[in-house]
């Protein structure tokens, strides 16, 4: 928890405080760290830092994974081409410490209208061996109030699918989730299914003390 307070403060220093209006940070803690149906570390606690403005976003989110941390940077644009259709590209890169795992860099797509969202991600993975995989991700979600329900699989180097359903809910000014995961055999090597319960805050400029005057 140490070091995710450490990336934090770092990653705040970076943005100028005449533009913290549009910055937000989010700190919570999961029963189980999942990611695109990959079980990471149990009791997993993070924090992130997000930077947007007219369109284009940055940021920094990082987790605790046991055997060190998982520090993720990412940045892109968002806009929307009518009421119902909405569009994104970005890029995003993962890396580890304490030799987690190694290094993944992908290209992020994604296209929303109403409420179906679809992901898609071309990456590469520069793994141990220093052989470099390829591999794509592609997802589906819906989302009805505060319920939604997920379907992803991996292509090309990577194999697998999951499905996710979840819900969540503010209490008490904190976000409550809570979801389940079927990991497919491919994807794990045998099938799995998990609970996972979220606990977190999402803090903005003014709720951080700073300026709001762009």
């Amino acid at each position: 928890m140490k070091k995710l307070a450490i990336i934090a403060v770092l990653a705040l220093m970076l943005i100028p405080t005449a533009s913290f209006a549009q910055a937000s940070v989010n700190i919570g803690w999961v029963s189980e760290y999942i990611f695109r149906g990959v079980p990471q570390d149990d009791s997993s606690a993070y924090v992130g830092l997000d930077f947007e403005k007219s369109g284009f976003y940055v940021g920094t989110w990082a987790a605790d994974v046991g055997q060190g941390s998982e520090v993720d940077l990412y940045f892109g644009y968002g806009g929307n081409i009518s009421d119902d259709l909405s569009y994104g590209v970005g890029a995003t890169g993962y890396f580890y410490t304490d030799d987690f795992d190694d290094t993944y860099k992908e290209l992020n797509l994604s296209l929303g209208y109403l409420n179906f969202s679809l992901d898609a991600a071309l990456g590469e993975y520069d793994n141990f061996s220093g052989a470099t995989q390829d591999y794509s991700f592609l997802s589906l979600k819906v989302e009805h109030e505060s319920c939604y329900l997920l379907v992803g699989s991996f292509g090309q180097d990577f194999d697998g699918e999951y499905v996710e359903a979840g819900y969540g809910l503010e209490l008490g000014g904190l976000d409550l989730s809570l979801s389940i995961v079927h990991s497919s055999a491919d994807l794990l090597g045998t099938s799995d299914n998990s609970i996972v319960f979220g606990i977190g805050k999402t803090l903005d400029a003014k709720m951080l003390g700073f300026a709001t005057n762009n």
